[in-house]
């Protein structure tokens, strides 16, 4: 999809989360899910913040929103979104794929940012050392369909695989989206490569990660902390990629910890 089909997507069919009162913090999901995934991070974060939390088109409720195949339109959307809620400074949180889109935030709007997380992600949307190539991930996609495909990467998002809590949640998340959606989105990491950029990206940052991530090897983690000025970082070393449904309490505490 290229730029001018992006102006065609009805804001109408975009679900936006909207809970709590205060500061805005803004969560981003990532690759097959959506804003369910934060239900942890909601019910304790409303209570400090105003929570948003967006279903990117094609996934969850923005299932019927036309997708995308560029990280920069996912960002140019999200901020489309947050100016049309009249939200101009806002914390800014974003997982996996969304940690991809809220770095393009980030160079695009970063006086808007008051602070920035980048959990669970890096800066190279071809994401070197992950589980299976992206162009892996599209053959299966094209082989096996969406259900057992969905069902195989969000086993490596935990730990404990398939028999995780919450495992559930990411199953069900990963049915919304239709297959050309899921393709776009392996297509928008594929032509996605953030690493020349970051030096740009002035905002104070916390980049999580879990050590036995699956997605985002050690490299790219620390590609992030040493290119970000004002970066820290802090690593889960027995959570996968998932830290926010394997040690909920922990990882909202070291978020709320550094936002205020």
């Amino acid at each position: 999809m290229d730029k001018n089909l992006d102006k065609k997507l009805n804001m109408k069919d975009i679900y936006i989360g909207d809970t709590g009162k205060g500061t805005p913090l803004v969560l981003i999901h990532g690759f097959l899910c959506s804003s369910r995934m934060w239900e942890l991070q909601i019910n304790f974060f409303k209570n400090y913040f105003r929570v948003i939390t967006p279903d990117l088109p094609g996934f969850g409720k923005s299932n019927k929103a036309i997708s995308y195949n560029r990280i920069e339109s996912f960002a140019n959307l999200i901020l489309d979104c947050l100016e049309e809620k009249k939200i101009d400074k806002f914390y800014l949180l974003g997982h996996s794929m969304g940690g991809m889109i809220v770095q393009e935030m980030a160079k695009i709007s970063g006086n808007k940012i008051i602070k920035l997380i980048c959990y669970s992600t890096g800066p190279r949307g071809e994401m070197p050392g992950r589980f299976e190539t992206v162009d892996q991930s599209r053959e299966n996609l094209k082989k096996n369909g969406l259900e057992i495909t969905a069902k195989n990467i969000a086993k490596t998002w935990f730990v404990k695989g398939e028999e995780a809590e919450y495992f559930d949640i990411c199953i069900e998340a990963g049915k919304q989206p239709s297959i050309e959606t899921v393709d776009n989105a392996l297509i928008a990491f594929k032509n996605w490569n953030g690493v020349e950029t970051l030096k740009n990206i002035k905002n104070e940052t916390l980049i999580v990660w879990g050590g036995k991530d699956k997605s985002y090897n050690l490299e790219q983690i620390q590609t992030l902390e040493k290119n970000i000025e004002k970066s820290k970082l802090v690593i889960f070393k027995d959570c996968a990629h998932n830290v926010h449904l394997e040690k909920p309490n922990q990882f909202n505490n070291t978020i709320k910890n550094f936002l205020l």
